[in-house]
C-alpha cells in the first residue's frame, strides 16, 4: 500500500498566489520543474525520473512513469523536496500566471482526480501521476487540450492551478455540462467526459469559441477556470507588435478591415 506524506499547507495571495507547505522531518513533496518559489534551510532537492511514487518504483516502474509524462508533453523528470532536518521546514510553490490554487485531498475525492496537464502544480510524496486517455478515437484526433490529461492517484494532498477565476460545480447523476476544452481544470473520475465538435459549420468557423468543446456528465465535482493559459497567450501574441511594425495579418482582407477599424486607413 502506498504511503502518503501528510503535509500541512497555506495558500497566500489573491490573483498571484503561492502555496506554502510545512514539511515535518522526512516529509516530502513533488513538483514540476520551475514551480518552486523558495525553500528553507534543511530541505534537500532531488531530481528524479518519473514521479517517485510506490507504484512506479524500480527500473521498469520508473521508465513507465516517465514514459507517461513524455506522452503528455511534460518533462521526464520531477523534483522532490524533502525535509532532512529535525524541525519543521517550509517550501513554497508559485502559480505560473494569475489565477487560483486549488487544494485537492485525494482521499476525499475517491482516491483519484483527473487534471489538465498544465494545471498540476505539486503534490505530497507518494501521489502517483499518470495519464488519462479519452477512449473515443475522435477526441484523440481533434480534442486538443481535452484529450490527454493527468491522472492523480493516492490519498494525500495535490495542488492544481486555475487561470483567472475558479468555479467548482457539482453535477448530479446524468447532468450534463458543455465546457470550452481549455477551461476544464479538474474532474472526479466518476464524471464521464468526451470531446465533441461544435455543431454547424458557420458556428465552428466564425463563432469564435473554437471547434471543440468538452461534454461532462455527472455525477461528480468539476473545477473550471475562466482564463486558460492558451487563451491568454494567444491574446498576448495577437497584441504584440510584429516585425517591421506591420500587423501580422496586414495585406489580407482581415488586415485591411482591422486597419479601418483601428482608424489606420493606409
Amino acid at each position: 500500500m502506498a504511503i502518503m506524506h501528510e503535509v500541512e499547507y497555506e495558500i497566500q495571495g489573491d490573483d498571484m498566489q503561492f502555496v506554502r507547505i510545512v514539511l515535518d522531518p522526512q516529509e516530502a513533496v513533488i513538483a514540476e520543474a520551475g514551480a518552486m518559489m523558495y525553500v528553507e534551510d534543511g530541505i534537500e532537492m532531488e531530481t528524479i525520473f518519473g514521479d517517485g511514487s510506490p507504484q512506479n518504483r524500480g527500473v521498469m516502474g520508473s521508465l513507465l512513469g516517465a514514459g507517461k509524462r513524455l506522452l503528455i508533453g511534460e518533462s521526464l523528470f520531477m523534483t522532490v523536496f524533502q525535509n532532512q532536518s529535525q524541525q519543521p521546514r517550509r517550501v513554497a510553490f508559485a502559480a505560473p500566471y494569475p489565477g487560483k490554487i486549488q487544494p485537492l485531498h485525494l482521499a476525499e475525492l475517491g482516491g483519484e482526480i483527473i487534471v489538465q496537464k498544465e494545471s498540476f502544480l505539486c503534490a505530497a510524496r507518494g501521489v502517483s501521476i499518470g495519464i488519462a486517455f479519452n477512449k473515443r478515437f475522435g477526441a484523440g484526433l481533434f480534442g486538443g487540450e481535452g484529450f490527454i490529461m493527468e491522472r492523480l492517484q493516492g490519498d494525500g494532498w495535490a495542488f492544481a492551478h486555475a487561470g483567472g477565476t475558479l468555479e467548482e460545480k457539482t453535477l448530479a447523476a446524468g447532468e450534463t455540462l458543455r465546457v470550452d476544452t481549455g477551461c476544464l481544470v479538474a474532474l472526479q473520475s466518476t464524471v464521464a467526459y468526451d470531446i465533441q465538435l461544435v455543431g454547424g459549420i458557420k458556428t465552428a468557423l466564425f463563432g469564435g469559441e473554437g471547434l471543440f468543446f468538452a461534454t461532462l456528465k455527472g455525477p461528480g465535482r468539476v473545477w473550471l477556470q475562466s482564463l486558460p493559459f492558451s487563451r491568454l497567450a494567444s491574446r498576448v501574441y495577437a497584441a504584440a507588435p510584429q516585425t517591421g511594425g506591420r500587423r501580422r495579418e496586414e495585406g489580407s482582407i482581415l488586415g485591411r478591415l482591422g486597419n479601418l477599424i483601428d482608424g489606420d486607413g493606409r
